[in-house]
């Protein structure tokens, strides 16, 4: 039996927990409050007070709105699978296919390429966090630079982040105000940039053009080393350099040569090993540049090969190579396993350059203009800038992924849709791609 002070005091000990829990509750709320409005500021971006970056931004977005306005304006479309022959792209519905990637040989998605990855990763970890020259060199570079080299039949090669950093960091270190570069028109703009980077005199030759080149030759004379450079396969038409021409005049004239083989490697000659191969110039081209961002399995990395004493000067003063992060171990393990599967067989060469015959063919018995090619590009020749936009939203439409090219990437006039085969490409898939063209064609009264 209870005593009677007992009843009060367990009401008082009831109402204080009930005002405890309350309480509690409130404090709960309250920092949920400022953690969220924490959160919110720290979000935020922080506004720019400075004065010039206003008028900066006002000037670059005058800058963009006429960009914009001219039709020039470069949006990015969201790939939500692998790159492959077929993808899945953000906004549209169902699979697309891709006829637009420099995936040539169709190894960006290679089963074997990505185990060999997945190995090298667990083997030699994730990156380097370090440069060559300071403690960014595993044995799994020098395997690489030694595929490279043995692919290239040269003594001695460089890896670089990327083909561009090749490029870029190949001609100062090497020559001087006292010699000469002759570039040809079309090259890579990594090649005109890297130029632009050294001291020597800059010659320019028309696109191919033998009889120009021979003219910058003879007006280089003067200088005490000459060097040619020159891609392999040219990007936006696809017409491969005439090697052996370029190292004809080479000899005559007492200069060096050198090519990027950046769309050319995997894809030109009998075997694709590239234009020495198609044109038999071993030990007359002496510097090769090249990627493993395009035939070699699409990912990341650069490399440049060549003489022994060239390839020792580059690891000496290349500011690229001196100053970017080593090549992370994935790409390394996967790009040597590659340069394994081609030694194997030459049946991803034959199958893309059955594709590009058969694609070029269809689409010149339909009437399409396509600029002559040896090589895995096509150039679907439209000459308006704004019908080579309407031309590949319609080919979207029908589920072909293409891009339409003009001023300033190539000359005014000059518009096209740039096709790229690739060894991916079923003969189903090739079928719908033509017959695409040919619908959006006749809609547009590009073709009758």
């Amino acid at each position: 039996m209870r005593m009677v002070w007992e009843r009060p005091f367990v009401e008082f000990t009831a109402k204080i927990e009930i005002f405890s829990l309350k309480i509690i509750n409130e404090c709960q709320i309250f920092f949920k409050f400022v953690v969220i409005k924490r959160c919110a500021a720290a979000k935020r971006r922080p506004q720019h007070s400075n004065i010039m970056y206003k008028n900066f931004k006002t000037h670059l977005q005058k800058e963009l709105q006429e960009i914009k306005d001219a039709g020039l304006y470069k949006n990015e479309r969201v790939i939500v699978t692998p790159q492959s022959s077929d993808i899945e792209v953000a906004g549209t519905k169902g699979e697309v296919l891709n006829f637009c990637a420099n995936n040539y040989l169709g190894l960006a998605d290679n089963s074997r390429l990505i185990e060999a990855a997945k190995k090298a990763m667990d083997r030699r970890g994730y990156g380097m966090s370090s440069v060559r020259f300071i403690c960014g060199t595993q044995d799994l570079h020098k395997e690489l630079e030694k595929a490279i080299s043995d692919y290239f039949k040269t003594e001695d090669t460089i890896l670089y982040a990327a083909c561009f950093d090749a490029n870029g960091g190949l001609f100062e270190p090497l020559f001087t105000e006292q010699d000469a570069i002759i570039s040809d028109a079309l090259n890579h703009a990594s090649i005109i940039d890297g130029v632009r980077l050294c001291k020597a005199k800059r010659f320019r030759y028309n696109n191919a053009d033998m009889e120009d080149l021979e003219r910058c030759l003879k007006e280089a004379q003067d200088c005490r080393y000459r060097i040619i450079a020159t891609d392999g396969v040219f990007s936006m038409d696809g017409n491969v350099a005439p090697m052996d021409k370029i190292c004809e005049l080479a000899e005559k004239y007492d200069a060096l040569v050198m090519v990027d083989e950046s769309h050319s490697a995997g894809v030109v000659g009998a075997t694709g090993h590239g234009v020495a191969e198609k044109f038999d110039c071993y030990g007359k081209i002496d510097i090769f540049t090249g990627t493993l961002g395009k035939s070699f399995g699409g990912a990341m990395g650069g490399f440049t090969t060549g003489p022994k004493e060239i390839i020792d000067m580059l690891r000496q003063r290349s500011r690229p190579y001196l100053f970017s992060n080593s090549v992370a171990p994935s790409i390394v393990g996967a790009s040597i396993e590659m340069f394994r599967m081609l030694g194997e067989s030459d049946d991803l060469h034959t199958t893309l350059m059955e594709n590009v015959a058969y694609f070029r063919d269809r689409m010149l018995a339909a009437g399409f203009d396509i600029k002559p090619t040896q090589s895995a590009i096509c150039a679907v020749m439209l000459y308006d800038a704004k019908l080579s936009q309407d031309f590949a939203a319609e080919m979207q439409k029908e589920g072909i992924y293409v891009t339409g090219f003009y001023y300033p990437v190539v000359p005014k006039g000059q518009a096209r849709i740039r096709v790229q085969l690739s060894a991916a490409h079923t003969s189903e898939q090739l079928d719908k791609a033509i017959a695409a063209f040919i619908k959006v064609g006749k809609k547009l009264e590009v073709i009758k």
